[in-house]
């Protein structure tokens, strides 16, 4: 392949936002992929300073209510289930024990599961699967049981 036709491709990858293209001259195929656009979560509003926590924390209890809220440990990629075609798991109105599975954040090719640090129920899934999302965004709420 010479230089020319890389480069219309590239041009083609560009104007279609396509991520792969596999061309096999021998044979004729063609393969575009193009991956959807990340949901990006809207800013959240400053919150007051306050001291740095040791150690990082993904759960916070609201002190009004009892609800609890689960956030991002990292920055990464949220997924509802262990597979595509599996079930979620959770959902709302699930109740969960303390070291269930709630979901995996992908971060570097990594799969990094994200267990519940207290007995609750779900009342909330605050984003969407393959959403992207940033240190300590909120992705469930839960009532302590």
């Amino acid at each position: 392949m010479n230089e020319n036709s890389i480069r219309k491709y590239a041009e083609l990858m560009k104007e279609l936002e396509l991520t792969a293209l596999e061309i096999n001259e021998q044979t004729g195929n063609v393969r575009l992929e193009r991956m959807p656009a990340p949901i990006m979560p809207a800013p959240q509003p400053a919150a007051p300073a306050a001291p740095a926590p040791s150690a990082p924390v993904s759960v916070q209890a609201a002190p009004a209510e009892d609800i609890i809220i689960v956030r991002s440990p990292m920055v990464g990629v949220f997924y509802s289930a262990p597979a595509e075609n599996a079930d979620a798991f959770v959902k709302v109105g699930d109740k969960v024990t303390k070291g269930q599975t709630l979901c995996i954040v992908e971060a570097m090719k990594l799969m990094n599961e994200l267990p519940a640090e207290q007995d609750g129920i779900i009342t909330e899934i605050c984003v969407d699967n393959g959403q992207v999302v940033d240190y300590g965004c909120e992705l469930f709420r839960m009532k302590k049981a």
